[in-house]
């Protein structure tokens, strides 16, 4: 040890090349490795559209409309033209009446015409169900339609409903002339 601290030069140049070999040796080892990759992932939302048979249209427009008279009927096909399940619901709003009897007995039109919507089904393909075997969604005064869920669509269903009308019997002579005008307005927001 003696003549190691005497030589100190020589000592650390053997102490550098006897580190530098360890160095190499360790760090030289191969090791295998191995990578995947996955490229191109693409995220989209889905969509939630509808289409309307009588998109910006009446539904029906009955007319002269007599006391105890049959319903008038009129049909629309709603369906779920997205990607994504919603659940859809009909409403009324913008309602504008043309009453004279108003004032006279303290009930305005919208009150006296009797509705009746029915969702006849889903389509089968492109036939459409028959209104004769569907269920009714709603039944009273026109004035009275509140929102209704309707229930589920998924991706592709179309449904045909059918809205009846009539004025009702008990209306008098102070209705004569009037007339009432309504917006039906569907409405669908995704399922979770």
């Amino acid at each position: 040890m003696e003549h190691l601290i005497k030589r100190p030069k020589r000592t650390l140049a053997a102490l550098a090349v006897a580190l530098a070999a360890v160095g190499v040796t360790v760090g030289s080892g191969a090791d295998f490795t191995s990578q995947a990759a996955n490229p191109s992932n693409v995220f989209a939302a889905g969509t939630l559209t509808m289409t309307n048979s009588a998109a910006n249209a009446a539904v029906f427009s009955p007319a002269n409309m007599k006391p105890g008279a049959p319903d008038q009927t009129g049909a629309v096909d709603i369906k779920n033209t997205g990607s994504l399940p919603g659940t859809f619901s009909l409403s009324r709003d913008s309602v504008a009446v043309t009453d004279a009897g108003a004032a006279e007995d303290g009930g305005s039109m919208d009150r006296k015409i009797d509705l009746t919507v029915t969702d006849c089904g889903l389509f089968s393909g492109a036939t459409p169900p028959s209104c004769a075997a569907g269920t009714v969604v709603y039944q009273g005064a026109l004035a009275d339609l509140p929102s209704k869920t309707l229930g589920t669509y998924a991706a592709g269903d179309q449904h045909r409903y059918q809205f009846a009308a009539h004025l009702d019997g008990s209306a008098d002579n102070t209705y004569q002339g009037d007339s009432v005008s309504a917006r039906f307005v569907w409405d669908a927001i995704q399922t979770p």
